[in-house]
């Protein structure tokens, strides 16, 4: 039996960074830990594309361009969507993620969702460097880990 695991290395890797300016007090810090992690695993900063964004919404056409455009081995999608007093907040998180989801699947490029939907501002902090770490740097491992394991699929195990 072969088992397939990726590695979070950055070594020769190229990655897109998809962020959100809406929320920035939440996405800055997602994304300072983003790419603070990258760094730590190997990649250069001329290996990371940043693009900003005006909201989440607005997250899935970027992340799809640049996973197209086979320049990158992950992109990597950073947001917050904090509930408000109207349906709204559904409608931008379930966009994001339905969109996420659809340019991973389409372009066969890892696309990493981390776009947090949270009942409130201090929840959303706490995923960003507070209590609950920061998704960040857990987007950027998983992304890593992503393209790492689809190389080795690519390769049928062997090195």
């Amino acid at each position: 039996m072969t088992t397939f695991e990726g590695e979070p290395d950055g070594r020769g890797r190229r990655i897109a960074v998809v962020a959100s300016r809406f929320n920035e007090v939440v996405t800055g810090k997602l994304v300072a830990a983003c790419l603070e992690t990258l760094r730590a695993a190997g990649l250069d900063e001329e290996d990371v594309d940043l693009a900003w964004v005006p909201g989440a919404f607005e997250i899935p056409l970027v992340a799809r361009r640049m996973a197209e455009s086979l320049s990158y081995d992950a992109v990597i999608c950073l947001g917050a969507v904090v509930r408000g007093d109207t349906a709204h907040f559904e409608l931008v998180a379930n966009e994001a993620a339905r969109g996420i989801r659809e340019a991973a699947r389409d372009s066969g490029v890892p696309v990493v969702f981390e776009v947090l939907a949270t009942e409130d501002l201090r929840q959303a902090l706490e995923r960003a460097g507070g209590a609950h770490g920061n998704k960040g740097r857990d987007a950027a491992l998983a992304a890593l880990e992503m393209a790492s394991l689809l190389d080795k699929i690519a390769k049928g195990g062997r090195q």
